[in-house]
């Protein structure tokens, strides 16, 4: 039953008497009515399925918004199939199965509508429907907010869907609405979504905000074009674009997002103009298989919340970056897989904590006239078939300005790197590329490092200041092929201080150089006699001492009676190897690398420099000299210049033992974006390429070490045994101070001997307990008390100044 009465107010004043009147329900008001007479509904609430198929007005009291309702028990509350006005109204539906208001043809005007319901949709336009929809809400908490189909459209101004159980604003079958300067939030699905050939969106001025899903999704050919618009504070992406989606983007903001900004997939196509894109958690862009393109000019995307690329291109994909700017993210621009392209012009990268440029899988970028700054990396190439070209582009105030790895075969032109910490240009692993007429200065390392005999060419390069010289050229090692390294015509230098190339290298350049126009300008070359060729490598030192007396000193040590025997057997073998080799016989391959376990100052790295003398001494390597390394001097803070780091102790082992202390570090148990993954996977690479140049031991606490060989299976096949250093006894460590005491010239007393067992049998043993490192420290203790007594002596005897007792012990930790 209807609640309040209708007046009914015809303008043509010949019918007036008998339009005019008041009816008990809006039904009979609207099937009395004709066109272009205006319905005024008194206020109250109306349980009637209205149905407007006239160009009426059909509208509340002037001054009283919301007063009267629409709210029939099911069914469709208000349904328009004319040009008609409607405004000024509160519709309420109750049907999961139908929409609460329904535009089905004509071109009404609807103005200050609330929808308050749980329906289908809230407002609903298919058909030929073409509505303009000005200042109205829409709260749908069970549905969509406004759903445009089946070929409907309009313009809606000003609305706002304020809650909606799915989408805000759903468009699909062909419908093309338009919004201006609308509000969709607090939507469960998406706040825009458009699907299906024929379907269009345009929006102007909206924002869509808090939305449990993505801010924008267009798929499945689906077309929008979205002009000043925000989108933020989504739980999913901020735009999605699928399956041949189109979408433009010009002047709006895209930020606060956890998941990424903006992510396209099967041959969408996205178009960004004067676009920002922040405070995003994964991707700023996320671009994925072939036939997918993205084009951004005048963009920027910074301020990355999170631990991902702001630029990701994969599995065939293209990028096209026009005057952009990318700062203050992790990385700037990842482009993977074979197809894969980036091509980036007049646009800056800039605050990039790891790598602003990585190609890696076969991908290509392209690189003119921009500028990278403030970076770990500049730009890395990383693997076979990846490449592309950077052109007049600037690398300022990086780590290491490019890196090329394992085959990649860029063209670096007309670049030019300023102040990087460690390397202008590095090439290691395979790398080729190509550089011309590219320039290093303030190099913190060398301006062109490049080792492992990479194919690299330079032509008309140039360095100046750099602080361990300009260009460095690493032996290839024993399997490089003949005629491989670098290929070197007309660079130049400014001849600043830093290390001597070896000769050596300097031959090795010479023979793979066109011209010579390298070798003058090189700092600190040879340049007494210009004629003079380039001297042969020096031989490899040799051992001062046989395999004998290294024995000799191992068997003198304290103890470590089974790493005694672990090291001979190991030496017999290499032996009997020499020797079967000599009577033509096949010897047995022996791993010469080393796993030590155990605990802290138990010997290891005194066995370890005695190792590489025995080696050195059967002529297995070329020096047998040690160099101790930790996870600090291998790993860099930054992408790339933890290979470096590493390939550079290799190199200062080369022909020697590597000793890696604590190694279990390089492999925490919460590795997450850890480096030391890659510091192990180039040593890996590393000590196969160099089998026979560098014997690597790993070290550590003997738990730690079995974790980090079952973590790391590429590891542990790369060691021959693991040899186990067991804590001293209170005897062996009574008799490491006797040795001490002995070379020092000091004595024991009666009586010092036994306090010393029972000082190192009651001595705690935690993880501060050194072993033998606690035996020395121990002496040292009783030595500082023994002159702290003998100082106030006058006249000391020789016993006075020798002499150890018990009280010269210090207190138990």
């Amino acid at each position: 039953m209807a609640q309040g009465t209708v007046q009914v107010t015809h303008t043509g004043t010949s019918r007036w008497r008998r339009r005019t009147g008041e009816y008990a329900s809006l039904a009979a008001a609207l099937e009395a009515a004709a066109e272009g007479d205006v319905l005024t509904v008194a206020p109250g609430t109306y349980r009637e399925n209205l149905v407007v198929q006239r160009a009426v007005t059909l509208r509340g009291p002037e001054g009283s918004p919301g007063s009267v309702r629409i709210a029939p028990p099911d069914g469709v509350p208000l349904t328009v199939r004319a040009s008609a006005v409607v405004r000024d109204l509160h519709v309420e539906g109750q049907d999961a199965a139908s929409p609460a208001l329904l535009v089905e043809e004509g071109t009404p005007e609807l103005m200050d509508v609330r929808v308050v319901t749980r329906s289908a949709a809230g407002i609903e336009v298919r058909g030929g429907a073409r509505p303009t929809v000005r200042r109205c809400t829409v709260d749908n908490p069970a549905g969509v907010g406004i759903a445009v189909l089946d070929g409907g459209g309009g313009v809606f101004e000003e609305c706002e869907v304020v809650a909606a159980g799915q989408s805000g604003v759903a468009v699909n079958g062909g419908g093309h609405p338009r919004l201006e300067r609308c509000r969709v939030h607090h939507a469960s699905g998406s706040g825009l979504t458009v699907t299906g050939e024929n379907s269009a969106l345009e929006a102007v001025g909206c924002e869509v905000y808090e939305v449990r899903g993505s801010g924008v999704q267009v798929t499945a050919r689906a077309t929008a074009h979205l002009t000043d618009c925000d989108v933020h504070r989504t739980t999913a992406d901020g735009v999605t674009l699928d399956t041949d989606a189109v979408l433009t983007l010009a002047d709006c903001r895209i930020h606060d997002i956890p998941e990424n900004a903006v992510d396209l997939r099967s041959r969408s196509v996205l178009t960004l103009t004067r676009t920002t894109v922040r405070q995003f958690g994964r991707n700023g862009l996320s671009v994925w298989d072939p036939g997918t393109r993205v084009d951004a000019n005048q963009c920027e995307i910074f301020d990355s919340t999170g631990d991902y690329p702001a630029v990701w291109v994969s599995d065939g994909a293209t990028a096209v970056l026009d005057s952009c700017r990318v700062h203050d993210v992790p990385d700037a621009l990842f482009v993977l897989d074979r197809g894969s392209r980036a091509d980036v012009v007049d646009s800056d990268l800039t605050q990039v904590r790891n790598t602003a440029v990585s190609v890696s899988d076969g991908a290509t970028a392209q690189l003119d006239d921009c500028r990278i700054r403030e970076a770990a990396t500049g730009a890395w190439f990383r693997d076979h078939g990846s490449g592309g070209t950077l052109s007049n582009c600037t690398v300022d105030g990086t780590q290491t300005g490019v890196i090329v790895t394992k085959g990649a075969d860029p063209v670096i032109e007309r670049c030019t790197v300023d102040s990087p910490a460690e390397a202008g240009f590095y090439v290691s692993a395979g790398g080729r590329g190509s550089f011309l007429g590219c320039r290093v200065t303030g190099s913190g390392g060398y301006g062109f490092h490049v080792i492992d005999g990479c194919r690299t060419t330079l032509r008309k390069c140039r360095t100046e200041r750099c602080a361990r010289g300009g260009y460095e050229f690493a032996d290839g090692g024993p399997d490089a092929a003949p005629g491989s390294g670098p290929v070197v015509e007309d660079c130049t230098s400014d001849e600043s201080g830093g290390p001597r190339l070896s000769a050596a290298r300097e031959t090795a350049v010479q023979s793979t150089s066109r011209s010579p126009g390298l070798l003058g300008p090189i700092p600190d070359q040879r340049a007494d006699d210009p004629q003079t060729p380039a001297a042969a490598p020096a031989a490899p030192e040799q051992p001062s001492r046989t395999s004998k007396a290294v024995l000799g000193e191992l068997d003198a040590l304290v103890g470590l009676e089974s790493v005694k025997r672990e090291v001979r057997a190991l030496t017999d073998m290499i032996e009997v190897g020499r020797r079967r080799q000599r009577a033509g016989l096949k010897a047995a391959s022996v791993k010469r690398h080393l796993v030590f376990t155990g605990s802290p100052g138990t010997g290891k790295t005194t066995v370890a420099r005695l190792y590489g003398e025995i080696l050195a001494s059967l002529g297995v390597l070329d020096k047998g000299h040690l160099v101790e390394v930790s996870r600090v001097d291998l790993v860099g803070e930054h992408i790339g210049s933890t290979a470096i780091r590493t390939q550079e102790a290799f190199q200062r082992a080369h022909g020697g033992v590597l000793f890696i202390d604590e190694a279990y570090a390089l492999s925490p148990e919460d590795a997450g974006r850890d480096f030391g993954k890659e510091a192990i996977d180039t040593l890996v690479k590393l000590m196969e390429d160099q089998r026979d140049a560098v014997v690597v031991i790993v070290a550590g606490y003997t738990a730690e070490m079995e974790r980090f060989l079952s973590v790391n299976p590429g590891v542990a096949s790369r060691f021959s045994r693991t040899i186990t250093f067991g804590d001293y006894g209170p005897e062996e460590l009574l008799r490491i101070v006797r040795q001490q005491a002995d070379e020092h010239e000091y004595r024991l007393a009666a009586g010092a001997s036994e306090a010393l067992l029972k000082y190192f049998t009651a001595i705690p043993k935690g993880p501060a307990f050194g072993n033998g490192r606690t035996a020395r420290q121990t002496f040292e203790a009783m030595v500082e008390r023994h002159a702290s007594r003998v100082a106030h002596l006058a006249e000391p005897n020789t016993d006075d100044l020798t002499l150890l007792y018990a009280e010269d012990l210090p207190e138990l930790p």
